[in-house]
């Protein structure tokens, strides 16, 4: 029986593509070339204030920015691609510079005491098309998900910051997402700095199955074993950066992340026959920071 092999369909690599391209030029058309002292935009004070929090009157300091990663096609696959990313955060104006790394998601600090900040986080989670790969042919698509929580950041030292995120799915998965993860920063030379640490990404089923599980009608179309994925410890591994202030608001950064999938999304049929465990992101980025005054 001759063997039929199916041709990469080319579509969802030239729509990221494109997708990169706007996202850059957006990033360089909404941020003004040069800083200025003042603030950059002024907005009207919210009616109401948060119980227990700091009032969000004063002066906020706006991180925004555009890059480019290349990552595996889907969680567990083989092949990459360049994919858009884009880069968001805000800290109170006057606080130590904040160290981004690449797994943050978008962020506000809503507390800020210096070496301690929390706040809101929120990640966006690309649709998974099973007609974009041929190794996802019958196993269905997976919509696009907001995952909505906070993150928590401390540092014990100048030179070291632990962060832990926790989120809820909403849309194409339903579950928790919890990342942690540690960086130790350090200053090479006068702006200029190389960090690296550990990571490490827990989910509960509801997060791990719409992407690794196999029910029988997906087992039946793919010719894979029927797999109840369930969730747990979910990837372990390692991130490497260096960044380049070019001056107090631009900055320029390089990074290579590597995590290994454990548990059932490492077990899966969908990774031990058509794709791997071992997953590598390669990225660059430029961020823009500019102040906002809340009166």
């Amino acid at each position: 029986m001759r063997k039929t092999v199916l041709p990469a369909n080319t579509a969802p690599r030239q729509q990221q593509h494109d997708l990169l391209r706007a996202a850059a030029l957006v990033a360089l058309i909404l941020v003004p070339s040069a800083a200025t002292a003042d603030p950059l935009v002024t907005l009207p004070a919210p009616p109401f204030e948060l119980p227990m929090l700091p009032p969000v009157s004063g002066t906020w300091t706006v991180m925004v920015g555009a890059g480019g990663e290349y990552k595996p096609d889907f969680e567990g696959a083989k092949r990459s691609m360049l994919s858009p990313v884009p880069i968001f955060a805000i800290r109170r104006a006057g606080s130590v510079d904040q160290f981004r790394g690449p797994r943050d998601s978008a962020s506000i600090a809503l507390i800020d005491f210096g070496d301690l900040r929390a706040g809101p986080a929120g990640k966006f989670v690309s649709s998974r098309k099973a007609n974009s790969y041929s190794e996802l042919n019958g196993l269905g698509d997976v919509k696009t998900t907001i995952e909505l929580g906070g993150f928590v950041e401390y540092y014990p030292v100048d030179w070291f910051r632990t962060r832990g995120e926790l989120r809820q799915g909403i849309g194409g998965h339903k579950g928790v997402v919890a990342d942690l993860s540690a960086d130790f920063i350090v200053p090479v030379i006068q702006r200029f700095t190389v960090s690296a640490g550990p990571r490490f990404t827990w989910e509960t089923t509801k997060a791990t199955s719409p992407y690794f599980g196999i029910d029988a009608a997906q087992a039946m179309a793919t010719g894979l074993p029927i797999f109840n994925a369930k969730g747990g410890a979910h990837s372990a591994g390692a991130g490497a950066q260096v960044s380049y202030r070019i001056d107090p608001q631009w900055e320029v950064h390089a990074y290579v992340e590597y995590q290994r999938l454990l548990g059932d999304a490492a077990k899966s049929p969908l990774v031990t026959v058509r794709g791997s465990p071992n997953q590598t992101t390669v990225g660059i980025g430029a961020s823009y920071s500019f102040d906002v005054k809340i009166r």
